[in-house]
């Protein structure tokens, strides 16, 4: 949106910028925030990845019911993740989002532990991203496809917070035919 609007003139243009600016500026207040909560993160806040997981599938099977899919969750057992709750459900929930945005029949949650890294994929069986896009993706207001709805800012927003709390986002290929997001934290 913002791409399209930059070389525009008149009144919509204007508006779309000032908006996009609007976007970014929240984005970048809330990563602050995420920030200072990461920092914290070695003072003992923990939440159950279980709990916020099932939470988060309810509300994706909701916002995707008319498309009948599938959702389901695997290996969250006892696994805690060592931060807030609201950044893990704010990187799985744009996760979630977009598997089901892009799935054909199937998102599958599968999570892990080796001690030392908390490692959650999430697959869905839509068309996947070729390899070649997948960095470009990561970034800030870019979009696999402009005729499904989204800002271009959720990869991005995910990748930065888990960078924050240590980790990193990886899209690879899914073993169900689409995508893979691995999201990988500090355990």
């Amino acid at each position: 949106m913002a791409n399209a609007a930059a070389d525009e003139t008149g009144e919509l243009a204007e508006l779309v910028r000032t908006q996009v600016g609007t976007a970014r500026a929240q984005i970048d207040h809330h990563l602050a925030r995420a920030r200072v909560a990461a920092a914290a993160q070695g003072k003992g806040q923990r939440c159950a990845l279980g709990s916020v997981i099932e939470g988060l599938l309810r509300a994706m099977q909701h916002i995707h019911a008319e498309r009948g899919l599938e959702f389901s969750f695997a290996g969250g057992g006892k696994l805690q993740f060592r931060g807030e709750a609201q950044d893990l459900q704010e990187m799985l929930g744009n996760l979630l989002d977009n598997a089901g945005k892009w799935a054909s029949r199937r998102v599958e949650v599968t999570c892990a532990s080796d001690g030392a890294t908390l490692s959650i994929d999430i697959d869905d069986d839509g068309l996947g991203i070729a390899a070649a896009d997948r960095a470009l993706l990561l970034q800030r207001g870019q979009r696999g496809d402009e005729r499904v709805p989204g800002s271009g800012l959720g990869l991005a927003i995910v990748d930065e917070l888990a960078g924050l709390y240590g980790g990193r986002l990886e899209l690879l290929d899914s073993p169900l035919g689409g995508l893979r997001a691995r999201l990988s934290l500090a355990a």
